[in-house]
């Protein structure tokens, strides 16, 4: 009783704000297997990301008890009189709002300990189908999740994204990569089967062979088409265990060369190449000796001078050997025959062994480190862009070299390559026109320490002139997680995909409810079907 007390609560609110038309009555007899909340609390956490750079407060928050929930309140959407918006939302690891609304409902996917207290505890219990090598999940389980639950089979995801307290509905809405991506491409590449539930409140299977154009949008569309409540996940057998490696480079054109060889083996026997490719870039001492510190000796920290750094500037090569217990002595020859063609600086080669779960769960550990400190919850301005490989080395002299120069960083600046052809170009995702591009992402904190070079100001400052930098330059770079606020610029972003992107938009979410928080569409009334998606 209480419960519907407070979901009718909650509707008549939505009624008196935005015109509601379906009755209270109608929505408790539809059956709400879980909560439409009010809470404080809840509004709160759903005003909030991990960007801690905008907020906007919605009018209620959906713990959903099934993807039926789900589908009943975005149909009840997509049928009010002036209409009212839904954002689906994971782990709340966006950056700039993308899954905030201020005039409408955000639905929790990923519930947590409140789903539990809830009794949704099994809403998202992940089904393995070991013959087929599948694993079926809810669209808000967390990858950390998926992971747990694969390995009491032996299996595990073919591709991750570096940090695993994520949404599996949030990565795959974006693409979902990590150093895994060169040889089996991103997330969204090893989807099998979604269930999603469009703009107009219809839940639907879709595949490559069943609605293959929603399956497509959906894949990489920023949660414009729908919202993922169930994915099926490509498996394979989990190793046991991985040689992790670091090596250090003075030299640009040697680093980004010995990156490139590496993703080019991605059609070699698993003997013949890395499981694993990424890098950094060192613009300061504190970044290396810092950052997952665990790598480095604290009583023999690297220092850059003592290295012959090119302008101030270090490069670290980051690669992994996957194996098992059994094959310990194999893996030394490997690694060793793999290592002799690479052009690293001698001395600076740092090797760890470590469980492959611990090896995926690093991040984490940095976060844990963080969280102690007090400085995980602080706005986080990150830049994630996707740049071609041609184009690369300049990005090294005007960004690396110049604009952050000598600066202290509050964070890592990732660069690695990825194979075009791993990505799948009916998706929704838009990369650079060549065969090879970099994703170079800035993953930088901004601090409240007085110190001007790490405030939010500056580093947001320092993002927009690496943007302008790369206009002025004519570098034709594309953004990962991209944040835009006009129609310009989204269909610069999209290029020759923006087309295809707005028809899918209007025949999957014609009123443009979905996703508003990143400001690619305006929400229509009913009423009003020809106003402008502007």
């Amino acid at each position: 009783m209480a419960t519907k007390l407070l979901l009718t609560f909650a509707i008549c609110r939505l009624i008196v704000t935005v015109g509601l038309t379906v009755d209270p009555s109608e929505l408790l007899l539809l059956g709400v297997d879980g909560q439409l909340s009010v809470d404080p609390f809840d509004v709160e956490t759903a005003s909030l990301d991990f960007g801690l750079i905008s907020r906007s407060e919605p009018m209620a928050v959906l713990h959903p008890g099934s993807a039926d929930d789900i589908a009943r309140l975005v149909q009840a959407a997509y049928l009010s009189s002036q209409g009212f918006t839904v954002s689906a939302r994971g782990h709340g690891h966006s950056i700039n709002g993308q899954a905030q609304t201020s005039n409408g409902v955000v639905i929790e996917m990923s519930g947590g300990s409140r789903g539990s207290r809830l009794g949704l505890g099994n809403l998202a219990k992940p089904k393995v189908a070991v013959k087929e090598m599948h694993v079926d999940v809810w669209g808000g389980e967390l990858w950390i999740d998926v992971l747990r639950s694969t390995l009491e089979h032996g299996l595990a995801p073919k591709s991750w994204t570096d940090y695993l307290y994520l949404s599996v509905g949030g990565t795959l809405s974006n693409g979902g990569i990590s150093g895994q991506a060169f040889n089996h491409g991103p997330q969204i590449s090893n989807v099998y089967e979604l269930d999603v539930v469009t703009g107009k409140g219809e839940l639907m299977t879709c595949s490559e062979e069943k609605n293959s154009k929603l399956f497509h949008a959906v894949l990489g569309g920023l949660g414009q088409f729908g919202i993922i409540t169930r994915a099926r996940i490509a498996l394979e057998p989990a190793p046991q265990r991985v040689r992790w490696i670091r090596v250090l480079y003075s030299s640009f054109s040697t680093f980004t060369g010995d990156q490139e060889y590496l993703i080019s083996m991605h059609e070699k026997p698993s003997t013949l190449k890395f499981d694993y490719v990424e890098g950094f870039v060192i613009v300061d001492e504190g970044l290396i000796n810092n950052w997952r510190s665990s790598f480095f000796s604290p009583r023999n920290p690297v220092k850059i001078s003592s290295v012959g750094a090119n302008g101030g500037v270090l490069y670290c090569l980051e690669i992994t050997k996957n194996y098992d217990e059994s094959a310990g002595d194999a893996i030394d020859q490997e690694v060793e025959a793999l290592m002799k063609n690479l052009n690293f600086i001698p001395s600076t080669i740092f090797t760890t062994d470590l469980p492959y779960t611990d090896f995926l769960d690093r991040v984490h550990k940095a976060e844990l480190k963080l969280r102690a400190k007090g400085l995980w919850e602080v706005p986080h301005p990150w830049l994630n862009l996707f740049v071609p490989r041609s184009r690369i080395a300049d990005l090294d002299r005007g960004v690396f070299k110049g604009i952050l120069g000598n600066n202290k960083t509050s964070g890592p600046i990732l660069i690695y390559p990825m194979n075009k052809n791993k990505w799948d170009q009916r998706s929704s995702v838009v990369t650079p026109d060549e065969d090879v591009f970099y994703l170079v992402a800035l993953l930088r904190s901004a601090l409240d320490n007085g110190e001007e070079t790490q405030s939010l100001e500056y580093l947001a400052d320092q993002n927009r002139k690496i943007l302008r930098f790369c206009d002025d330059a004519g570098i034709k770079v594309k953004q990962y997680l991209p944040h835009y606020t006009t129609r310009e610029e989204w269909m610069d972003h999209f290029g020759d995909k923006w087309d295809r992107f707005y028809q899918r938009k209007m025949e999957f979410d014609p009123r443009r409810i979905l996703a508003t928080g990143q400001r690619i569409f305006n929400p229509s009334s009913a009423s009003t079907s020809t106003v402008s998606p502007w």
